[in-house]
């Protein structure tokens, strides 16, 4: 399967950045990305936690998490993907501290793009570069909204209050 990486460094704990990435079904509340989301099970954290949601401007996503590790690890299988050029995907996201209560982060995709041989193809040349571009406005937001979580201990704005603009992938 194809895949990518990306990672930023991110000025909060990671405490502060698992709060935001455990609130699993509420992903709507803080990725611009993303216009509706809600759990498809009854967990709404831990292994085996389920959500739907819709990107902007279009297509929607299944996922189910399969690891579970807190302030350190999450991965999450890609069950379905509707209207988007893949057929299923896994993302790990690694979190690490980084010393002055900041967190590295990086995301690791791999994904089975559609259409056979043709999908393989495009995945080398065009779907890295958008999924490259993806999870780069992802990790922005979620250091926006780990940010706000952070503040939130000290009675600023948490992720649910925040919103960015919705930008297109």
């Amino acid at each position: 399967m194809p895949s990518i990486t990306v990672k930023r460094r991110i000025s909060a704990a990671p405490a502060a950045v698992w709060a935001v990435l455990a609130d699993f079904p509420n992903i709507a509340a803080w990725n611009s990305s993303v216009t509706k989301s809600f759990a498809t099970s009854e967990s709404t954290s831990g292994v085996g936690a389920q959500r739907h949601y819709d990107l902007a401007p279009f297509g929607a996503l299944e996922e189910t998490v399969k690891e579970w590790e807190e302030e350190r690890r999450l991965v999450v299988n890609i069950d379905s993907a509707k209207k988007l050029p893949m057929s299923r995907g896994v993302a790990t996201f690694l979190l690490n501290a980084a010393g002055d209560g900041a967190t590295e982060v990086a995301i690791e995709f791999a994904y089975q793009p559609k259409f056979g041989v043709i999908g393989q193809l495009l995945g080398s040349i065009a779907l890295d570069g958008q999924f490259t571009k993806g999870f780069t406005a992802f990790l922005k937001d979620l250091d926006t909204a780990s940010t706000q979580q952070r503040d939130s201990s000290f009675g600023g704005v948490g992720p649910a209050l925040f919103r960015p603009p919705r930008i297109a992938l």
